[in-house]
C-alpha cells in the first residue's frame, strides 16, 4: 500500500490567471470514493443477475425467467440485458454533452452525480426483487424496466464523473497516479461485489432464513446502500473551481461526436477495449458457476478467489506505475491482453486437471492477478491523455464526451458478455452437464488475445 501513497508536488500550477493547488492524497481518495461504489453496483450485476435468475440445479433455488429462446438462440435473459443499451445509445453522448457546455455555478461535472446517487440505489435494488418467486414472464418486463431505470441513473453519475480524471490530473505521472487510485477502488469494488453469497450466507444462518433468494436480496440490498454512501464521497471531496482546469465547450452535438468517432486512436483503444470487457463480463458472469458446477466448491469461493486474485493485483501497481513512466503504456496493455486470453483458455479445463480443485482455481487467481493489475490502471489514464491531447489540438474540452462513448462501449460490452453467456448456459450449466461453461472460457480467453492483437495498431504519443 505504501507504494500506491503518491503525493503530487506541491508547487502551484498558473493556468489562465487562476492559481490550482495540486490535488492531495486526501482528495484523490476522496475522488475515487466513488468509483468504489459504482463499481459494487455494477459488479454485483455482473456476478449475480443470471446466478439470482437462471441458477444452476444444485444452488438451492428456482427459476425465475422461463429458458425459452428466440429465434433459436437468443434466451429472456439476454434479451433483457440488451434492452437497457439501446437507451444508453442516447442518453450517454446527450448527458455528455449537457456536461460538457454546463455553466452551472456549482460546476460542470458534481451536480450531476449529486441527483443521480438515489436513484442509482433504489433501482439497483429492485433489479433482484422479482415480482414473482417461480417463472414468470412478469418478472421478465420488470427486470428489463428496472435495468433500464437503473442503467440510466448511474449514468447520469458515471460520465461526469470519469470525465474530471483529466481535468483533475495535469501530468502525465499525475494522470497514471490518479488512475491507480481509481484502479484500486473499481478492484476493491469487485472484491466487495463477489462477497454477495458469503455474505448470503451469514444472513440466512444468522435470521434462519429458508428462501435462499430472499438472503441474497438482502445481502445485495446491503451493499447496494454501502455503495450509495461511497458515492456521496466525491461530491465533497471536490470542488470544481478549486481542483479543476476546465471551461465549458461550445461546440455542438454532432461535430463533437464526429470528432471523436474518427479519432483513429480512440476508435482503436475503443475497440480492444470492448473486446476485453466483453471476454471480462463473460468469465465475471460464469465465477459463480465455475466455482459451483466445475468444481463443486461452495459458492462462497467465488468470493474468495476475487479477493485473492484482486489483491494480490494490488501488490503489482506501485510496479505498474514506474513501469508505465519507463516504457509507456502500449506494450504493457498489450502484452497483459495476451496472457489473460491465455489463462482464461485454460479455465476451461478446471475440473479435468490432476490437482485439487482449491488448487486449481487459486492457481488460476494466482496467475491473473498480474495483467490484471496492468489492466486495472492503464486504460483510465490512456483515455485521459487521448481526450487532453484532442483538447489541445481543437481548443474544445469534451472529455465528458469521450468518456461518454467510452462508458457505453464498456456497458455494451457488458452486456454482450452477459447475453452470450447466458445463451451458453443453453448448452450446460449443471453438474455433468457443463459444456456451456466451458465454451464459455474458451470464447473469453479468445475475445481477449483478440483485443490484444488489436492494441498493437495503437499509436502512443
Amino acid at each position: 500500500m505504501a507504494g500506491l501513497v503518491c503525493i503530487l508536488p506541491l508547487a502551484q500550477i498558473k493556468l489562465k490567471n487562476i492559481e490550482q493547488v495540486a490535488l492531495s492524497t486526501r482528495r484523490q481518495i476522496g475522488y475515487a470514493f466513488g468509483m468504489l461504489g459504482w463499481s459494487i453496483m455494477i459488479n454485483i450485476i455482473a456476478v449475480m443477475l443470471i446466478y439470482f435468475y437462471v441458477p444452476p440445479n444444485n444452488s438451492g433455488m428456482g427459476q425465475l425467467i422461463p429458458q425459452v429462446t428466440v429465434l433459436g438462440i437468443f434466451t429472456l435473459l439476454s434479451l433483457i440485458a440488451a434492452s437497457g443499451r439501446l437507451l444508453d445509445a442516447v442518453t450517454d453522448p446527450l448527458l455528455a454533452y449537457f456536461s460538457d457546455r454546463s455553466h452551472h455555478p456549482g460546476g460542470r461535472r458534481i451536480p450531476f452525480m449529486k441527483v443521480a446517487v438515489f436513484p442509482s440505489v433504489f433501482f439497483g435494488m429492485l433489479i433482484f426483487f422479482p415480482l414473482d418467486y417461480l417463472e414468470s414472464y412478469r418478472n421478465v418486463w420488470w427486470l428489463a424496466g428496472m435495468q433500464g431505470a437503473f442503467y440510466l441513473s448511474l449514468t447520469v453519475y458515471i460520465i461526469p464523473y470519469n470525465a474530471l480524471l483529466p481535468e483533475l490530473a495535469e501530468s502525465r505521472e499525475a494522470k497514471i497516479r490518479l488512475s491507480a487510485w481509481l484502479s484500486l477502488a473499481f478492484v476493491l469494488g469487485i472484491i466487495i461485489s463477489s462477497q454477495t453469497p458469503l455474505l448470503a450466507d451469514i444472513i440466512q444462518s444468522n435470521f434462519g432464513l429458508l428462501n435462499r433468494h430472499t438472503a441474497f436480496q438482502m445481502a445485495i440490498g446491503s451493499l447496494y446502500l454501502l455503495s450509495g454512501l461511497f458515492m456521496v464521497i466525491p461530491i465533497f471531496s471536490i470542488n470544481e473551481s478549486r481542483d479543476c482546469t476546465s471551461r465549458p465547450a461550445s461546440v455542438n452535438l454532432g461535430t463533437a461526436l464526429k470528432r471523436i468517432l474518427t479519432h483513429r486512436n480512440f476508435l482503436i483503444f475503443i475497440t480492444a477495449d470492448f473486446s476485453y470487457f466483453v471476454a471480462l463480463t463473460i468469465i465475471s458472469s460464469s465465477m459463480l458457476y465455475l466455482v459451483k458446477v466445475l468444481l463443486m466448491l461452495e459458492e462462497s469461493v467465488g468470493g474468495q478467489v476475487m479477493g485473492v486474485m484482486v489483491g494480490t493485483s494490488l501488490l503489482f501497481y506501485p510496479l505498474v506505475i514506474r513501469l508505465a513512466v519507463r516504457f509507456g503504456k502500449r506494450r504493457l496493455v498489450i502484452w497483459s491482453l495476451l496472457a489473460l486470453g491465455a489463462l482464461m483458455l485454460g479455465v476451461a479445463f478446471l475440473g479435468k486437471i490432476p490437482l485439487g480443485p482449491r488448487v486449481q482455481i487459486f492457481g488460476f487467481a494466482l496467475l491473473a492477478a498480474v495483467p490484471t493489475a496492468f489492466l486495472g490502471i492503464l486504460p483510465f489514464a490512456i483515455i485521459a491523455d487521448i481526450s487532453e491531447r484532442d483538447g489541445q489540438e481543437t481548443g474544445q474540452q469534451k472529455e465528458a464526451m469521450f468518456f461518454a462513448v467510452r462508458n457505453f462501449s464498456t456497458k455494451l460490452g457488458q452486456t454482450l458478455g452477459i447475453m452470450t453467456f447466458a445463451i451458453l448456459t443453453l448448452w450446460g450449466k449443471d453438474p455433468f452437464n457443463d459444456l456451456g461453461i466451458r465454451l464459455a472460457s474458451i470464447l473469453g480467453g479468445l475475445l481477449c488475445l483478440i483485443a490484444g492483437l488489436v492494441f498493437t495498431r495503437f499509436r502512443e504519443e
